[in-house]
C-alpha cells in the first residue's frame, strides 16, 4: 500500500474467509443457518446466499482505500468466489479438505491462514463464524468481520461491509488513527432466551483493528431504568395505532412490550404483524410481509439494538429493503430507551439493509420515542 505522511509502504497479507450460508435465514424468518436441517429449510423457503456478495463489497472498498495487500483465500465459495466477484487477484489455497458445509470449514481455513502468516483475517459471517475464527486463532492474529449473519452481537464486525473493507485497508497501511484492541466475541445465551430475554454471553476475546465509526460495538441489553417508560410507551402505541393500518413489529425485548400490550405474546426474535388492535401474524418472513402490504396500508415499529444502535439490518432482515421502500420513511416509528440511546458511542443510529437507495432514504435525522410524549432526535447513518 502507498504510504502517506512519511509512512513506508509495506505489502502485507490478508486472509479471506467466507461462510457462504451466513445470513441466509434472515429474510425467511429463521434465526440463523447453523446445521444441515436449518440450511435445507432456508433454501426451501427461498433463501439466497448473500455472504459472498457482501464480502466482495468489503474487498472492493479495501482496494479503493489503497489496499495493495497480498490476498490469500481458500478455494471455492469459502473465499475464491468473493474475490472473483470483486475482480481481485489472490493466492488460492487449493489443498484444503473439501468443504463440508459446516463450521469445520471455517476453522480449517482459519488455521491454515494462520500457518500462512497472514497479518489479518477478514471474514464474512455472523456470530457463529466469529466464534469459529476466534477459536482457531485466539488472540494471536488480528481478525475483522464483514457483517453477514442474522444476528451480530460481537464487537468484531464493521458497521457495514464497506466500513470493514476500509478499516482493513487503514489498518494494513498503518494509519495512526487505527489501533488494535481486544473485542468481545459473543453468542446468544440460550438459557436467557428460554426465559424470554435476548442476551448474549461472552465466548472469548479477539484482537481487532479499531477506529471510531468503523467498528460496531458489542450488543448490550436493555437498561433497567428505561423499563417503566418503555412499558407506558408500548401501551400508548398499541392503543393509538389506527385500526385499519397494519403494524409491522420488529424483534427484541423492546418491541415485545408492544406485542404484549396488544394482548398477545408475539415472538421474541421474530417479526410480527398486528391489525385492529391484535396480532394477526407471528414470526413472518419477508415474502409474507410483502403479501400483507398488498392488502392494507402499513407502518413499521422498530427498535434500536443496545450498544450498537442498528435500526435495520441486524436480526430483523425480514423487514427488508423492499418492505421499507413500500412503507416509506414517514411510516416508521422508532422506540428505544433514553438511557440506551445516551450510551451509544458515537451517538448515531445505523442502517444496513443491503440496498444503497433505501439506506440513503433512511439517513438523516429521525425522532425516537422514549416515553409517552417524549422524543429524542437522533442522526441515522447509512453505510459509507
Amino acid at each position: 500500500m502507498s504510504g502517506e505522511g512519511g509512512r513506508r509502504a509495506v505489502r502485507r497479507r490478508v486472509g479471506i474467509i467466507v461462510n457462504p450460508i451466513a445470513g441466509m435465514g434472515g429474510r425467511v424468518g429463521l434465526k440463523g443457518t447453523d446445521g444441515a436441517e436449518i440450511q435445507r429449510r432456508a433454501r426451501e423457503l427461498g433463501a439466497v446466499p448473500q455472504a459472498g456478495a457482501r464480502c466482495a463489497l468489503a474487498l472492493r472498498a479495501m482496494a479503493e482505500e489503497g489496499g495493495a495487500a497480498e490476498l490469500v483465500a481458500p478455494a471455492g465459495e469459502i473465499g475464491e468466489a468473493a474475490l472473483a466477484e470483486a475482480r481481485l487477484e489472490a493466492r488460492i489455497l487449493r489443498d484444503l479438505p473439501p468443504p463440508t458445509g459446516s463450521a469445520a470449514d471455517t476453522r480449517a481455513a482459519a488455521e491454515r491462514l494462520r500457518a500462512e502468516g497472514v497479518d489479518l483475517i477478514l471474514f464474512a459471517g455472523g456470530d457463529g463464524t466469529a466464534r469459529d475464527v476466534a477459536g482457531a486463532v485466539g488472540t494471536a492474529l488480528p481478525l475483522l468481520g464483514v457483517p453477514t449473519g442474522v444476528k451480530m452481537h460481537s464487537a468484531v464486525f464493521g458497521t457495514s461491509p464497506r466500513a470493514a473493507g476500509r478499516l482493513a485497508a487503514r489498518f494494513l497501511e498503518g494509519a495512526p488513527s487505527v489501533r488494535l484492541r481486544e473485542a468481545e466475541v459473543m453468542d446468544l445465551d440460550e438459557a436467557a432466551l428460554r426465559e424470554g430475554r435476548v442476551a448474549a454471553r461472552l465466548f472469548g476475546l479477539a484482537r481487532v483493528p479499531h477506529e471510531r465509526g468503523f467498528l460496531q460495538a458489542c450488543k448490550a441489553g436493555a437498561r433497567a431504568d428505561d423499563e417503566a417508560a418503555l412499558d407506558a410507551l408500548a401501551r400508548r402505541i398499541a392503543r393509538e395505532w389506527p385500526s385499519d393500518r397494519l403494524m409491522i413489529l420488529g424483534c427484541g425485548t423492546t418491541l415485545r412490550r408492544v406485542k404484549r400490550a396488544l394482548g398477545g405474546e408475539g415472538t421474541l426474535l421474530g417479526v410480527d404483524v398486528a391489525l385492529g388492535g391484535r396480532l394477526i401474524a407471528t414470526d413472518v418472513t419477508e415474502a409474507q410481509l410483502l403479501r400483507l402490504l398488498g392488502a392494507a396500508p402499513a407502518g413499521i415499529v422498530a427498535g434500536a439494538t443496545g450498544g450498537q444502535g442498528f435500526l435495520f439490518g441486524r436480526g430483523n432482515q425480514q423487514i427488508s429493503a423492499e418492505v421499507i421502500r413500500r412503507v416509506g420513511r414517514d411510516g416508521i416509528t422508532v422506540m428505544a430507551g433514553q438511557n440506551k440511546l445516551a450510551a451509544l458511542d458515537p451517538p448515531v443510529l445505523h442502517v444496513d439493509t443491503g440496498d444503497a437507495e433505501v439506506d440513503a432514504m433512511l439517513a438523516g435525522y429521525m425522532q425516537v420515542h422514549t416515553a409517552p410524549g417524549q422524543r429524542m432526535v437522533m442522526r441515522v447513518a447509512a453505510p459509507d
